[in-house]
């Protein structure tokens, strides 16, 4: 009995301090506020920024050939103005 005593206790002990903290925060102490999380249109912008700054890998670009060859003009502007243009002007944003 004393055993469970002791437990309830302690763990009295360690919740008050969390559930004050709660309450002490001032009002403008959110997340949400500080910027924290980032507005939808601001976070495509940057995964696309990442993704334009990664080269492609051999296999990514063959994949990325392999659609635009079943499209006869993607497949012939592939062959003047490159791979990556050529996918990007008929099926949009590369995807990895």
């Amino acid at each position: 009995m004393k055993t469970l005593l002791v437990l309830v206790l302690c763990s009295l002990a360690l919740a008050v301090p969390c559930l004050t903290d709660e309450v002490a925060k001032p009002a403008g102490d959110h997340p949400a506020e500080d910027g924290l999380f980032a507005e939808k249109e601001q976070a495509s912008t940057v995964v696309r920024q990442k993704r334009a700054a990664a080269e492609l890998t051999l296999t990514q670009l063959e994949s990325l050939s392999e659609v635009c060859e079943t499209n006869l003009a993607c497949d012939e502007m592939m062959d003047t103005d490159g791979i990556i243009a050529a996918y990007t002007a008929y099926y949009g944003p590369i995807p990895y």
